[in-house]
């Protein structure tokens, strides 16, 4: 199936690893032009852009800190003036700090939100501009928004409230822009092994439908459809791709 992305620009915001950065190369492979963010990992981001020129397309690696809103507003205002017209817009940076609920300190509680909800919606707000009409925007959660996690319930409560404005920011850029997220279960990356480390060890076994985790090629291929020209009747969705851990 052609999802009609060739030529169209894209940023993945956390595209140095895990997901985003299976997602940068899915995109190239279709097609895309992409920018890759990065905030601790400058030398992942630049071999993610490596392997987008493989691909034959475009590549640039930007810091972008969501650390805070204020470095957000910062970097992300920085990217808009470099990258230009978007299509494609993945958000796909997160932190997850596995802390029994008893001993999560203010600071940490803050720092969690920060990465997944109140700084990601500022570099939102400072990219969203330069989206053109027809593009879309693709939000990452968790499956954790849905059934909340005992063990990193700030990583959950953020989730959740990303859903929230995935569906906030679909109402207030229709008809123009569409707007949709992903919803991962536990997935095979360098953060989902240390909440499988977590787990009881036949957690996949017992508590996933399916039996077993996800890949980050599965998700990414997930990213890029709902991104896609093809889902051009889809906006404010969220999409559960969670090996059966969750049903709605």
């Amino acid at each position: 199936m052609d999802l009609e992305l060739q030529g169209k620009p894209a940023v993945v915001i956390g595209g140095s690893s895990g997901i985003g950065a299976e997602t940068a190369e899915v995109l190239a492979a279709e097609g895309c032009d992409v920018a890759v963010t990065y905030r601790d990992s400058p030398e992942g981001a630049l071999a993610v852009a490596d392997v987008v020129r493989t691909h034959g397309r475009r590549a640039w690696s930007e810091s972008l800190d969501l650390s805070t809103p204020e470095s957000a507003v910062r970097d992300a205002a920085a990217l808009a003036a470099k990258v230009g017209e978007l299509d494609i817009l993945v958000l796909c940076a997160g932190r997850n700090v596995i802390t029994p609920y008893s001993q999560i300190a203010p600071q940490e509680w803050q720092q969690v939100l920060n990465v997944n909800l109140s700084a990601a919606f500022f570099a939102l707000q400072q990219l969203t501009p330069a989206i053109r009409p027809v593009g879309s925007v693709v939000t990452v959660a968790s499956v954790a928004a849905q059934t909340g996690a005992p063990h990193h319930m700030h990583y959950a409560a953020a989730k959740a409230g990303l859903l929230n404005l995935t569906a906030s920011l679909a109402r207030e850029l229709a008809p123009d822009i569409r707007v949709n997220c992903v919803a991962p279960g536990i997935t095979m990356t360098a953060m989902g092994q240390e909440t499988i480390a977590s787990l009881p060890e036949d957690y996949a076994a017992t508590r996933l439908l399916l039996g077993r985790y996800a890949t980050t090629q599965r998700i990414a291929q997930m990213i890029a459809f709902v991104a896609s020209p093809v889902c051009e009747f889809m906006t404010g969705a969220t999409i559960d791709v969670n090996s059966g851990r969750h049903i709605r």
